[in-house]
């Protein structure tokens, strides 16, 4: 059984109700909450407006998988400014009810991200949060996350099917890379220009990848992020979502 989410990159600054009402509509169960300027939801937010978006999706039956920050836990500098960030958006997770925070690797820093990851290690537990590194920029591939996080116990992974395909890695090596450290699954497809498109209709190898997770007997998350912040050209995400829903009970029937 996999759980159905998406990102709210996909329909940038929409208010939180507006965007839980989508996920109710068309059947999506949780909602990876991008953590940016613009956005409803950020570090920022004062404690009422904490418990409103709590309760909120509470009330709508939606999950808050993910609070999706831009930390970067392989850059270089100094830690201090990266471990604030950390915990400060740590606490934001466990007040609004989500259990787990995304990171980049942003450099290749491995000391200071293993160092920085176990350094707020007990923060996390203490928050119930769990951090997650995703296949992206300077680690875009699954053996590159998995490499980076191999000494930070408890820290997990989110594979983003686009990256590790650039790269040139098939689904099936960062699966075997990820696989016991796999949170989530992040589905996307694109153009050739790198623009999102609706699932199954651009470059990606989605079918390769829900093969790979159906033969892994893969079960948990997987969530659509549909990049329309970067892209205002693109279709808007809530006319797509019914038929989104649609493609991954494809994925589902393979089980």
């Amino acid at each position: 059984m996999i759980d159905l989410a998406f990102s709210t990159l996909g329909v940038p600054g929409l208010p939180l109700p507006e965007v839980l009402g989508l996920a109710a509509r068309d059947g999506y169960t949780g909602l990876e909450l991008r953590c940016a300027d613009g956005e409803p939801v950020g570090p920022d937010m004062p404690a009422p407006e904490r418990r409103r978006a709590a309760a909120a999706f509470r009330e709508a039956g939606v999950t808050p998988l993910c609070l999706a920050s831009y930390i970067k836990i392989a850059a270089p500098g100094p830690d201090r400014p990266v471990l604030d960030a950390l915990r400060r958006h740590l606490e934001l997770a466990a007040d609004i009810g989500s259990s787990r925070l995304r990171v980049f690797p942003g450099g290749l820093d491995r000391p200071a991200a293993v160092r920085r990851l176990n350094q707020v290690a007990a923060d996390a537990r203490d928050h119930g949060v769990r951090v997650l590194v995703e296949t992206h920029d300077s680690h875009p591939r699954g053996r590159d996350v998995a490499a980076l996080i191999a000494d930070a116990p408890g820290t997990g992974a989110i594979w983003d099917v686009l990256h590790p395909r650039l790269a040139g890695e098939s689904p099936l090596a960062t699966y075997a890379a990820l696989a016991d450290r796999l949170a989530y699954v992040q589905f996307k497809d694109v153009s050739p220009t790198r623009a999102p498109v609706p699932l199954g209709s651009g470059v990606l190898p989605l079918d390769e990848v829900g093969e790979v997770l159906a033969r892994g007997r893969y079960r948990g998350w997987v969530s659509w992020e549909y990049e329309a912040a970067w892209f205002p050209e693109a279709a808007p995400l809530p006319t797509l979502l019914a038929a989104g829903r649609k493609w991954f009970s494809r994925l589902e029937s393979r089980r």
